[in-house]
């Protein structure tokens, strides 16, 4: 850990608000403070660090003077943002149903209401043979806008049926800090209990309707590292397992078949399950396998066997049965092998067959192996870019799986796929209301070339008739950290951009899985540099190929890819017209060297150990708040949430604070920071998201000429 020695230097100097009204509004500055730390022996001062004191009266008052800037510097905006917000609106469906789906003598949906911010969890009983009864009573199970009122915020983080279909259980964060507490609810008389339990990251039911497991996170580094057995009839939890290693983290629940209960422990290379008989919950739990460095596996189980996804000599995985009584290596059986250009991404077993779900040259694809005849069959889909998933088939029997389907211009569709031929009905496709024509707008792959000779898959979308001469602006998405792909999924807001000329691109830079589990290990650790250089290399590749130009080029990321934003700027600034970092990762040094920190320690494996020389000084050389100069930067809009749990809201802060001290140019530099409970993604209401979106995208649009 770093020494540190702390003194006040200078009076802060925060505009006022009639000041902030005026014709030219006058930028905030954060006053400066020494802060010495000692990096590997080097004396570092961090003159913004005070930015931390979250209770700090001066703190609060810099981000409302942050806040009242950007509301001034955007007030001609607010007319065009309006109109945005109106456009999206008028593209949704705001009353809607789900697809029903079936968890034994239900049928499950949820619905959304004109004017309401949240959806309501329903249900109703099936029909004697099984299938869907529309005339069968409405039981409402949980109405989020009920529990939300008089709250700013509410995040629902799961919810879950007993066996007996007598009991809901369900958590809650009303902070925006990812903080769940746990309740159940009597289905029958709609009785909620008392909170059973705070900082809940996961939970489960074990089979017989009683005993409740859950994980909770430690209170100071948000780490899940407690399992708990909870019996309900006497309300007194006990301490299953604790994990003790800080680089992993836990996450309890039930096998497909219901017939074992799971406890993963997961740290970014290395990953452990123990498993219980869900029909025995006050047993021990047993693992696996012992867990052994680099090798990561997860499981499944049916009829007797324990199906195994493990990389142990098999880079993008390979699948494989085992016993449940000897389920060691040497009581495998093959049943997928390893393939070099595919990513096997998951399992998930039924009565009469097995559906995998992989990723191949940036796609999705399924695979379904009857087991009777040991055949497999490729599920195919229609357009060369795509998103698909596996939806939720709860049933173990059913025949049938449903699949979720979409593209950059096929809105959000949901499928059932018959397992034993492939035959795909389409069940529900979301509804584009105001006459939405999907033959208007054109998607497609494209690859760049990296620096070192590396492709690089793009996703393209835009309106037909664009021209390819330089002067259409372009909208570049990139992330690429945790082996996360970004799907190329379809978004009603982005129709706004689409219908005004813009071109939308996201980047599959290094960092992500879309190429196999290579493609995140080149953009990790000591190859981080590979995610900023694929990025700029795509916007290089894209205005020579005159999709757009410089000056029309407008970029976005979020957290991770927040940091991403902040590096390439930093890299070349001279790329970009303007940048959007949302909840954005930008002080990287001072939190991966703050072990106390949430989730820092968990960290290490994805971004490297800053106590190692090596890893500290490859680090230190991105870090974006640590590399700011004094030179022009392109116009930057700075988003984030006070109450933030996995990006401190310090990070953006701090970030905007020092590079005010730091720009040359005249460019616009806004940080809008949300002082009301709100979280790592922002607002909890589906309008008030909508509302935000409106205002980030007026202003990308304006950067670029396109305000009407």
């Amino acid at each position: 850990m770093p020494l540190h020695s702390f003194r006040l230097a200078g009076l802060a100097v925060l505009v006022s608000a009639s000041g902030l009204m005026a014709e030219n509004p006058v930028p905030p500055r954060a006053k400066t403070a020494e802060h010495i730390s000692v990096w590997r022996g080097e004396k570092v001062n961090d003159p913004w660090f005070w930015l931390r004191e979250k209770s700090n009266p001066e703190v609060v008052a810099y981000l409302n003077a942050e806040n009242a800037y950007t509301e001034a510097m955007t007030a001609g905006l607010k007319p065009f943002s309006e109109a945005l917000y109106k456009e999206f609106l008028g593209r949704i469906k705001q009353t809607d149903l789900s697809v029903p789906v079936r968890r034994g003598a239900y049928f499950y949906y949820s619905r959304t209401e004109e004017g309401k911010q949240y959806p309501v969890q329903c249900r109703r009983k099936a029909a004697p043979g099984g299938s869907y009864d529309e005339k069968a009573a409405e039981e409402v199970l949980l109405d989020q806008n009920e529990l939300a009122k008089g709250l700013a915020f509410l995040g629902l983080g799961g919810l879950s049926v007993s066996d007996d279909d007598k009991t809901l259980l369900f958590s809650t964060d009303d902070t925006g800090f990812r903080q769940y507490k746990l309740f159940t609810k009597d289905l029958a008389t709609g009785k909620v209990s008392m909170a059973l339990a705070e900082r809940v990251t996961s939970f489960t039911w074990a089979g017989d309707a009683h005993h409740v497991f859950y994980v909770t996170e430690d209170a100071t580094t948000k780490r899940s590292n407690q399992l708990w057995r909870l019996d309900l009839r006497t309300g007194k939890p006990e301490l299953v397992f604790e994990e003790k290693d800080e680089l992993f983290l836990l996450e309890v629940k039930r096998t497909k078949d219901h017939a074992f209960v799971m406890l993963s422990s997961e740290a970014t290379d290395t990953w452990e399950v123990r498993y219980l008989a869900a029909g025995d919950p006050g047993g021990a739990f047993k693992a696996l396998l012992p867990r052994e460095k680099g090798h990561k596996y997860d499981l499944e189980h049916r009829d007797g066997l324990f199906y195994i996804r493990t990389n142990k000599g098999a880079k993008n995985f390979r699948l494989v049965s085992a016993p449940v009584a000897t389920p060691d290596p040497r009581h495998w059986t093959e049943v997928l092998p390893h393939r070099a250009d595919v990513l096997l991404e998951g399992m998930e077993p039924f009565q009469n067959f097995l559906v995998v779900s992989e990723k191949s040259q940036g796609l999705d694809r399924f695979r379904i192996l009857d087991m009777k005849t040991k055949a497999w069959r490729e599920v195919r889909f229609p357009e060369s870019v795509y998103s698909a998933a596996l939806g939720d088939t709860p049933e173990f029997t059913s025949a049938s799986v449903r699949l979720g389907y979409q593209s950059m211009v096929t809105p959000p569709s949901v499928y059932d796929c018959e397992m034993a031929t492939g035959k795909q009905t389409l069940l529900k496709q979301t509804e584009v209301l105001g006459g939405y024509d999907k033959s208007a707008y054109v998607t497609e792959r494209l690859w760049a070339t990296a620096r070192d000779g590396v492709k690089v898959p793009l996703s393209v979308v835009y309106k037909k008739g664009m021209k390819r001469d330089g002067t259409a602006p372009l909208f570049l998405y990139g992330y690429g950290s945790y082996g996360i792909g970004m799907p190329a999924t379809f978004n009603i807001p982005r129709l706004s951009l689409l219908d005004r000329g813009m071109v939308y691109v996201i980047a599959h830079i290094r960092g992500g899985n879309e190429m196999g589990e290579a493609w995140h290990d080149d953009g990790m650790l000591l190859k981080k540099m590979n995610t900023f250089t694929d990025f700029i290399d795509s916007a290089e590749w894209l205005v020579k190929e005159k999709w757009t130009s410089k000056d029309r080029l407008v970029i976005e990321g979020g957290s991770a890819g927040g940091l991403l934003m902040g590096a390439v700027t930093n890299l070349r600034p001279d790329l970009f017209k303007a940048v959007h970092a949302a909840v954005p990762f930008m002080d990287v040094m001072n939190t991966m060297l703050d072990a106390s920190l949430p989730l820092t320690v968990g960290e290490y494996l994805e971004w490297g150990n800053p106590n190692e020389k090596a890893a500290f000084d490859y680090m230190r050389a991105y870090s974006p708040y640590d590399n700011l100069q004094k030179k022009a930067y392109p116009a930057m809009l700075v988003t984030s949430s006070f109450n933030d749990s996995q990006v401190m809201y310090w990070e953006p802060a701090k970030y905007v604070a020092k590079l005010r001290t730091l720009k040359t140019d005249r460019h616009p530099l806004l940080l809008k920071m949300k002082m009301e409970p709100a979280g790592h993604g922002g607002a909890s209401g589906r309008y008030d998201r909508l509302m935000d979106t409106a205002f980030e995208y007026a202003w990308m649009l304006s950067q670029v000429g396109l305000s009407k």
